[in-house]
């Protein structure tokens, strides 16, 4: 049994994943809430692509992010900001202009390519994370693992309770998920 591995770190691996996936978590639900009627596919593939990118970016943080670290860290929070403000604006637009006339504005629909930017927008801390892991010689399959596992049940959990909310709240629901993404972007930005 490889000696890096005890309940000392599985924990602490267990308990940084839950704290990288509170922002796809956050996204998961905005997402649930403005599209409650969401197919099955769409509401499977964000826990799913989220995990993949959290368990991904530190990954390619541990390999590769010692020679591009500097300049991630430097733009990473523009680069958030930019993803999530766009799709969380065009949200509030499209769910205030489905409120001022709603027989004209067909509901919002989320794409596959929207899915893909939150994932690589909520998974760019994860990155410099991966870096850390390598200076600190953590064990990257480890934590690696526990950082996807926990992001895709913390956003799985999530999507239950958003769909219930977003049923009861129409299109509020998605002004209050865009903000939510618009507040996330802000966060990415300011630290």
């Amino acid at each position: 049994m490889d000696p890096s591995f005890t309940s000392a770190n599985l924990i602490e691996a267990l308990l940084l994943g839950v704290a990288l996936a509170m922002d796809a978590m956050a996204v998961t639900l905005s997402n649930t809430l403005c599209e409650p009627d969401m197919p099955r596919v769409k509401k499977l593939a964000m826990p799913v692509a989220f995990a993949l990118f959290q368990m991904g970016m530190p990954i390619a943080g541990y390999f590769g992010g010692t020679l591009v670290a500097p300049l991630i860290e430097a733009y990473a929070g523009i680069v958030s900001f930019a993803i999530l403000a766009f799709v969380g604006g065009k949200m509030i637009w499209e769910a205030v202009h489905e409120l001022r006339e709603p027989e004209s504005c067909s509901p919002t629909r989320l794409t596959w390519a929207t899915i893909g930017m939150e994932a690589i927008a909520t998974s760019i801390d994860a990155f410099v994370v991966g870096v850390s892991f390598a200076a600190s010689g953590k064990d990257i399959v480890l934590y690696g693992g526990a950082i996807g596992v926990t992001t895709f049940l913390c956003c799985l959990a999530v999507i239950f309770i958003g769909r219930r909310l977003g049923a009861h709240f129409g299109p509020r629901a998605t002004i209050a998920g865009g903000i939510v993404l618009l507040l996330i972007g802000l966060k990415a930005l300011i630290s």
